[in-house]
């Protein structure tokens, strides 16, 4: 428009506004007849040939449809391509989260098959992988060490650690580089042994920033994968952002964020797991850092989640634990539509055994000479002095089994010198084939999306994966709970699958669950069963509820006292008693079991775990009624945690 019309249409203004009644007037009568004039030709135009006006609009829906379709296309691309660039050589937008015996080997393999592009296998202590690891006879991945096993087809693999010390990660990440992609420092972890151990989320704060820029650094310089770090959000935006370019300065590579607060010993409010992830903290902090992998973390029950998560915070990768244990599943849809495109292949690696890794022929350099034997015969009978005063106390041991004891640190720096000597000196052909390319196979999208569909048959897959590389049957009972959950609730079949010891006992268990859903008929409600059930939940409730009371209690005796750590009488007798040391207890002289319970246990109630007949006092007793912990026990709160 030229400067000439603009002065024109100001100038003509005033006469718009005057005339505006009038001409609105006969915009009225021109609509009104016009409108007439339409509806004669509309029955005419119906009179004459209804079957083009059902035609038109028929091909008016089809064209809407089709763009409708073209929009879900256009979206399902954008999302299975990366938003930003690539930082890695592997896939890192839809990852399954680190989790204390959940994210273990079968269930990664699970995972991965459905869609998951990244895995982190389960928080392992530096320090004890680092100890065990130095005694192995059958290298790292086939002993079992802090539960740690893979196959060449469980990749990319993020190796996830607890440490606070820059020495243990260090020498834990050179270890596990030849069998992943990364390794990770967990900065998140909120369980009570993370306080009483010093590590996790419990590194967060201010004092014991040097430290962690210490372990990063020292990770970084000892390997050369990338370095990972999860953490939790901090009290202020600022101080997040600040931890995060700290990180990112001493060597990181990617940090994953777990919106919620760093977590308190009370474990309430923002620090716990309940509550919304606040995800526009993750927002603002990937916006200050454009060019460094952000993963965001929490808020994922469904893909639309994973989808509208990616697009709130602008995040790199999505990280979903509480989601893909429910549905394993989660990520599936990023294949595709199985409706519109079932036909298409989708390709999988071919599994292999765990005894097919090179490792279970091959020798450690730091056993194959006298003095790798040597070194590690003294580890031994150090960590044999160490499970004794575990067992019977400080004063069990004599002077020269300490005097041993202090050399510890000593020894396991001679070793890992001779094993970090043997892996230089190693012919290529000798390093382990982990990062070999797989095998694959084809699977058609709509057999896949049939079976990522039934929770029952994703649970009898994992079970069958199960079998092929084992794991704790507590871990095994707590996935296949969770995926089946709707399902033995319906036909009671939760507390039989929560008391099975094997892996047998509970493939037995999914198949009498498959047998109800193939013929509901031969299910029958047992009421008593459901009481019995109910009573179970509401005495659960009632200690959740002592416990709470029982901690309050004890920090506001702290304040009194004036102590400055108010936790302090929360530590003392926290631990939970084992199977094994109750039955111990309940042979013992009554002085020795009240010495042994004072010291350790004196928040539970004694009378509930040794009294023949339980305590009389039952639900007024002000201590705790919780069961012992055993091998069997998979503690939800306690280990599904980061």
């Amino acid at each position: 428009m030229g400067a000439d019309e603009l002065m024109d249409i100001a100038n003509n203004d005033e006469d718009t506004s005057s005339s505006t009644k009038k001409s609105s007037n006969k915009s009225k009568k021109k609509k009104k007849d016009k409108s007439s004039k339409k509806k004669d030709k509309k029955r005419k135009h119906d009179d004459k040939s209804p079957k083009k006006s059902k035609k038109k609009k028929r091909k008016l829906l089809d064209q809407e449809q089709s763009q409708d379709v073209a929009a879900e296309d256009n979206q399902q691309q954008l999302l299975a391509a990366p938003k930003t660039k690539q930082h890695f050589p592997f896939e890192y937008q839809h990852i399954l989260a680190p989790m204390v015996g959940a994210s273990e080997l079968a269930f990664r393999l699970l995972c991965r098959k459905y869609g998951a592009t990244l895995s982190y296998t389960p928080m392992m202590s530096a320090s004890e992988f680092v100890q065990e690891a130095t005694t192995a006879k059958h290298g790292i991945t086939n002993s079992n060490i802090c539960e740690f096993q893979t196959i060449p087809q469980d990749r990319p693999l993020v190796c996830h650690f607890s440490a606070n010390e820059p020495q243990d990660f260090a020498s834990a990440a050179a270890l596990v580089e030849p069998y992943c992609d990364a390794i990770d420092l967990n900065l998140g972890c909120p369980q009570r042994t993370a306080y009483l151990g010093h590590f996790g989320s419990y590194l967060l704060g201010k004092e014991d920033r040097q430290l962690i820029v210490d372990i990063i650094r020292a990770g970084s310089k000892a390997v050369s994968k990338p370095i990972f770090v999860k953490i939790r959000l901090l009290d202020t935006l600022e101080d997040t952002l600040e931890l995060c370019q700290q990180l990112r300065d001493a060597g990181a590579s990617l940090i994953a964020i777990h919106a919620r607060y760093r977590a308190s010993w009370e474990r309430t409010g923002a620090g716990a797991r309940d509550g919304p992830a606040m995800l526009d903290q993750v927002q603002k902090i990937k916006e200050r850092m454009p060019d460094f992998p952000i993963i965001s973390n929490g808020n994922v029950i469904t893909y639309d989640d994973v989808v509208n998560n990616l697009t709130l915070t602008g995040a790199d990768g999505i990280m979903s634990a509480e989601g893909i244990l429910n549905n394993p599943a989660l990520y599936l849809p990023r294949y595709g539509d199985s409706d519109k495109d079932g036909e298409r292949s989708i390709e999988l690696p071919k599994l292999s055994s765990l005894l097919n890794n090179v490792e279970q022929n091959q020798t450690s350099g730091s056993t194959s000479d006298k003095a790798g034997r040597k070194l590690n015969k003294k580890l031994r009978e150090i960590i044999a002095i160490e499970k004794k005063i575990a067992e019977s106390g400080e004063d069990s041991i004599n002077d020269d089994q300490r005097s041993k004891l202090q050399a510890k640190s000593e020894v396991q720096t001679k070793l890992l010198e001779i094993e970090n000597s043997s892996k230089c000196n190693k012919a290529p052909n000798q390093l382990p084939e982990s990062d070999a390319t797989p095998q694959t196979t084809t699977v058609k999208l709509s057999d896949l999306a049939a079976s990522g569909r039934n929770p029952l048959a994703l649970a009898q897959e994992y079970v069958s994966l199960v079998k092929q590389y084992p794991m704790k049957i507590r871990s095994v009972v707590f996935h296949t709970r969770r995926m089946c959950k709707d399902l033995f609730e319906k036909y009671q079949l939760m507390e039989e699958c929560i008391a099975c010891t094997s892996v047998e006992e509970v493939d037995a268990v999914l198949s009498k669950c498959a047998k109800y859903v193939a013929n509901p008929k031969s299910f029958h409600y047992d009421q008593e069963k459901a009481a019995r059930d109910k009573e179970s939940l509401e005495n659960k409730r009632l200690e959740e509820g002592k416990r709470n009371r029982y901690e309050g209690r004890m920090i506001r005796k702290a304040k009194r006292e004036g102590l400055s750590d108010l936790h302090h009488y929360l530590r003392m007798g926290a631990e939970v008693p084992s199977v094994e040391t109750v039955k111990k207890l309940k042979k013992a002289p009554k002085e020795e079991r009240l010495s042994v319970w004072k010291k350790n246990h004196s928040q539970h109630c004694m009378a509930h775990h040794l009294e023949e007949g339980g305590c009389k006092r039952d639900r007024s007793c002000a201590f705790i009624h919780g069961a012992a912990t055993s091998k069997l026990i998979f503690v939800e709160d306690a280990e599904v945690a980061g």
